[in-house]
């Protein structure tokens, strides 16, 4: 099995630029600084899969040529995770056939409270635009549209988050809290895509620092950072990091097995 994934934004919950600084990162011109909200697209067998769909999905499947999906995989409710599933609904309206949706219990009922008005009820008014696939455990092995999917979970401010592992590539987004088992139930990946926030420490992501320990002990051949602020410069980041472990970037893509 051959695999790609294309990051469709790569920046932390505000975005980058940040609405009204005048850094020297939100005032650059050079583009591998212009960050959306993080999601990624996988594209495997000819079919292609969502990773997140934040307030920034419209402008990213416009720029990346996105007309149909073959599913959507959701690590966690969190608003830069999710607001895009609105912006689905063309998708729906085209094919006329619910999207299905891989994502935990506790968060289909966030998404389930959150976008109501996108679910069948009792009064006919609306109409199912998801077929929600439900994880059964903390971590495991599910089949989504007969493609094998590993799955992990971790916590970010008390709320569960869910890491995916698709061949030898692991998708770890907007990871804090995370038990030591994981690296056992994470044991071969290759590839490594880990959320770090910023150079400085924070209650809800890993630092750089932090995210290159993980990516060590993990043993990967390579990782990519993802979910940055604009405290990190994209080349003077790279200049820092071990070559194995390069920030990501928006329309970056990334090839795996």
């Amino acid at each position: 099995m051959k695999g790609k994934l294309i990051f469709l934004g790569t920046g932390g919950s505000v975005g980058v630029p940040l609405l009204g600084c005048a850094c020297e990162v939100c005032r650059s011109t050079d583009p591998l600084n212009k960050r959306l909200r993080p999601s990624a697209l996988l594209r495997v067998n000819q079919r292609q899969f969502l990773i997140d769909a934040g307030p920034d999905f419209r402008q990213q499947a416009l720029r990346t040529g996105i007309t149909k999906l073959d599913g959507l995989l959701l690590t966690h409710a969190h608003h830069d995770h999710t607001a895009g599933l609105d912006d689905l609904r063309p998708l729906y309206y085209h094919s006329r056939t619910p999207l299905p949706v891989l994502l935990s219990h506790a968060t289909a009922e966030d998404v389930r409270m959150r976008f109501y008005y996108l679910f069948a009820s009792e009064n006919k008014i609306s109409i199912s635009h998801f077929n929600f696939q439900l994880l059964a455990d903390q971590s495991g092995l599910t089949l989504f549209q007969d493609l094998p999917i590993e799955y992990v979970t971790f916590k970010q401010g008390g709320m569960l988050v869910n890491g995916f592992r698709i061949g030898d590539l692991a998708y770890l987004s907007d990871i804090r809290d995370f038990q030591p088992s994981i690296f056992n139930e994470l044991k071969g990946v290759k590839y490594l895509v880990i959320s770090a926030l910023r150079y400085t420490q924070s209650p809800l992501h890993l630092s750089v620092d932090e995210a290159i320990d993980f990516a060590n002990e993990l043993n990967v051949e390579k990782a990519w950072i993802t979910h940055v602020s604009h405290d990190l410069e994209h080349h003077q980041t790279n200049a820092y990091l071990p070559p194995h472990i390069r920030l990501a970037y928006d329309g970056l893509e990334i090839d795996f097995d």
